[in-house]
């Protein structure tokens, strides 16, 4: 069984793409949380903007760090980028708009924190609030989730969840290497060959539509089916 830990450093790792409207209130809502923490904002070569406000959001708090790509990769290749950098004993995805809750990382922790769980997954679907948005979405992430799940034996409910709280040696020897939004399905397929502690929660989820600025597509949940089947059979 893990280790307990005790007040641990935590280290958000926040991929950031065209999100000028939101990443300072973000950041803001971030260092609200009662934990000791990093920030690891990692500028996907956005064009809006955004570019601009990162490192005046670093200058003005000791725990955040700002990281660029010069061109657009994608969420996982951002996220290698965090990862590579982050310093601290339990690691925490947050996507940079408000879509999720920063309010919920109690409950993610808790399960880590107790020793229960390498690994902790936040579900949309465990019912806690949430906006009501497209229906084909909804069926879209359940098919996926249903698909991989039977393709590594797990019962996840979000396997696309941003939320994903991880301590920091669940990275060693972990092979990534899927750009785009490809990462949850290739992240859920390594953590269930590594045969480690998985928890979900249930959290709060405020979505976005697509005027709204919300940035995957279809073109994405094909992509995520071929690394589901391909993260199946190449360890």
């Amino acid at each position: 069984m893990p280790a307990p830990l005790v007040n641990p450093l935590l280290s958000i790792v926040i991929p950031v793409y065209n999100e000028r409207e939101w990443v300072a209130e973000l950041v803001r809502r971030v260092l609200e949380q009662p934990f000791t923490m990093e920030l690891i904002l990692i500028d996907d070569g956005s064009t809006d903007g955004t570019r601009d406000i990162l490192p005046t959001l670093a200058d003005a708090h000791d725990n955040v760090r700002v990281l660029m790509h010069e061109q657009n990769r994608g969420k996982g290749a951002a996220l290698r980028t965090g990862f590579a950098e982050a310093k601290g004993d339990v690691i925490v995805i947050q996507d940079a708009d408000l879509e999720y809750d920063p309010r919920d990382y109690g409950k993610l922790l808790e399960p880590i924190l107790d020793g229960r769980a390498d690994v902790v997954y936040g579900s949309r679907f465990l019912g806690g609030p949430h906006r009501v948005l497209n229906y084909h979405h909804y069926i879209a992430n359940r098919s996926l989730t249903a698909l991989s799940n039977a393709l590594t034996n797990l019962n996840l409910t979000d396997m696309e969840t941003c939320y994903k709280v991880f301590r920091r040696e669940v990275l060693d020897g972990m092979k990534l290497s899927s750009d785009r939004f490809g990462f949850e399905p290739e992240f859920t397929a390594r953590v269930s060959q590594a045969r480690l502690k998985i928890y979900e929660v249930p959290i709060s989820y405020s979505g976005r539509d697509y005027e709204e600025g919300k940035k995957i597509t279809w073109r994405d949940g094909v992509a995520a089916l071929w690394v589901i089947m391909k993260s199946r059979f190449d360890r």
